[in-house]
């Protein structure tokens, strides 16, 4: 979208073939970083699109689909396929986060579309990647959180284990999509050659799991779901602790840290305690260290509890839900989270791009485009059809 500012992509031409979080995600942020980003989607439109409203966009489309330019083509179509063929000629990059092969199978993959735009970066985004046993294994983010271990890891011990909230294996692969891209980019500067990039949500999400690894190698087995504990049990205290009025989030990594709860406590009594001396007997005593530390935040409400912490420098948080999220005032005077109003959803926050630069204000946030709309502005525009060669298009269903 156009501002009164370079911003560090402008003039990269982005294809975006995403569907659902991943790739979608991918693109916006492609976009919020100035380049020129052309969703395309099927004559019926991408499956997230409609699906919370039979008619129109639900929240997550809108929030990952703003600032592109919207254009239909149907890929099953020999007609459509060949007008790939000639968007590529003209763009920088094609990302795509399809099962493996499925573009190869009409003849648009990797090897095929660099072939016809050698400077191509053509960016795949799969659940487990295009190589490997698991390679053709369907993919959604719970799925890709089981095979990934952050199941397993996530809940309290005597229960079941949990998914976790967030879809974090489809925005993580799509972070690593936007990395995986603008590092091609960076080398084609210096090389002029493209790339065929291969970024799995499996791969993307395993670092995350650094806590459980660490845990392993020190116990040698598989280490316990822990609730809100330290994956090791290595850390106290380090949990959600109760409030007059709702929780908080206290932890402490260093000695420092503790006696300077302690003084926000007002428990000096608790310095010479042997069971509280250091990190390793806190540990030990993990369900007294808890105790001492709810004890006092009951006391108080979660504001309260917060003020006196951040007062003292203890590292503490209040337990926001969703609502308090979209009034964070703090996020919405950064600009992370943007006030649209959309015609069937009503007024909505969405949220910016995390990416800053120094002396750059991000575009505004904008809401995503009907399903064809730049249909005739994009293929006039880099293809030279008219409105009549597209409208023939239409009829024969290649758009």
């Amino acid at each position: 979208m156009p501002t009164d500012q370079q911003q560090p992509l402008s003039g990269v031409t982005v294809l975006d073939m995403g569907q659902i979080y991943n790739g979608p995600y991918c693109g916006y942020l492609l976009a919020m970083a100035g380049a020129r980003v052309i969703k395309i989607e099927s004559p019926i439109g991408e499956t997230l699109r409609g699906a919370e409203r039979a008619t129109g966009e639900g929240y997550p489309f809108c929030m990952l689909n703003g600032n592109k330019e919207t254009i239909t083509l149907n890929l099953k179509s020999e007609r459509g396929q060949e007008l790939l063929k000639q968007l590529v000629r003209h763009a920088d990059v094609l990302l795509e986060n399809y099962a493996p092969g499925t573009m190869a199978k009409y003849g648009v993959g990797g090897d095929d579309l660099t072939a016809i735009n050698p400077r191509l970066i053509y960016a795949a985004a799969t659940g487990f990647g295009q190589q490997g046993p698991h390679s053709d294994y369907r993919a959604m983010d719970v799925t890709v959180q089981a095979m990934s271990g952050v199941v397993a890891i996530t809940g309290y011990e005597d229960e079941p284990p949990l998914k976790s909230g967030p879809a974090l294996c489809d925005i993580l692969g799509g972070v690593h999509l936007y990395s995986a891209i603008v590092t091609a980019l960076l080398r084609r500067a210096t090389t002029g050659e493209g790339a065929v990039l291969d970024v799995s949500m499996q791969d993307s999400v395993i670092p995350t799991l650094c806590s459980a690894l660490g845990a392993y190698y020190r116990f040698g087995d598989d280490p316990p779901r822990v609730g809100n504990h330290h994956q090791a049990k290595a850390v106290a205290p380090y949990n959600i602790y109760a409030t007059r009025d709702g929780h908080v989030a206290i932890i402490c990594i260093r000695e420092g840290h503790w006696r300077k709860l302690i003084k926000a406590m007002n428990r000096q009594d608790l310095v010479d305690d042997e069971r509280f001396s250091n990190m390793a007997t806190r540990s030990e005593n993990m369900a007294i260290t808890d105790e001492v530390v709810e004890s006092w935040t009951k006391t108080l409400k979660t504001q309260e509890v917060f003020e006196v912490c951040q007062a003292q420098e203890v590292i503490c948080a209040p337990v926001q839900s969703i609502s308090d999220v979209l009034t964070d005032p703090h996020l919405i005077a950064r600009g992370a989270l943007q006030k649209l109003e959309h015609p069937e959803l009503g007024p909505l926050m969405i949220p910016s791009t995390p990416l800053r630069f120094q002396g750059l204000t991000p575009p505004p946030v904008a809401l995503p485009h009907a399903i064809g709309e730049d249909n005739k502005a994009v293929y006039g525009e880099l293809l030279g059809l008219s409105a009549d060669d597209v409208e023939v298009l239409k009829e024969a269903s290649a758009i």
